[in-house]
């Protein structure tokens, strides 16, 4: 099973649709097993958006993802980074799909609700960035004997350990 990082932007926070957004991706059948709300210090931003650091738009984002605290995530599934991807709708979400979280509830690219990690590579990144080992959980859902077909639960990729 893969393991993405998902993080909540102050909008999905100022606009009340943390729980919708969470309970989307559980309904779906995805496993958070890491979950916290923080505030990003000006380092952390940094970091987390050093592809963006010399773009004009950057003072911009900054402000806005430190302006409330964010929720971050970890989610956990059969191919979940591109299935969290699917989920959240293109970048700018007025050319989001209906349906997709991003086509539901946004209509800027900036203030576009959530980010999630865009490869596993970066995710397994954003997730050590963000959190912990003591952070993320492994743990066992009655869900996790049906969600899968016994064919895709035996063909198992191990979660690459941090």
């Amino acid at each position: 099973m893969e393991q993405t990082f998902v993080l909540l932007k102050p909008d999905a926070l100022n606009k009340k649709i943390i729980g919708e957004v969470v309970s989307r991706f559980e309904r779906k059948g995805l496993k958070i097993v890491g979950l916290k709300m923080i505030q990003l210090t000006d380092e952390l931003c940094k970091a987390h958006y050093a592809h963006h650091a010399t773009k004009s738009f950057f003072p911009g984002l900054k402000k806005f993802v430190c302006s409330t605290p964010v929720v971050c995530m970890v989610l956990e599934g059969k191919d979940a980074v591109e299935a969290v991807r699917k989920m959240c709708g293109v970048t700018n979400s007025r050319e989001a799909a209906p349906g997709t979280i991003r086509g539901d509830y946004s209509l800027s690219v900036q203030s576009n609700i959530i980010h999630a990690s865009d490869s596993l590579e970066t995710a397994y990144k954003e997730i050590e960035r963000f959190f912990s080992p003591s952070e993320v959980h492994e743990y066992t859902l009655e869900l996790d004997k049906v969600a899968y077909a016994d064919d895709e639960r035996a063909n198992r990729s191990k979660i690459k350990k941090r």
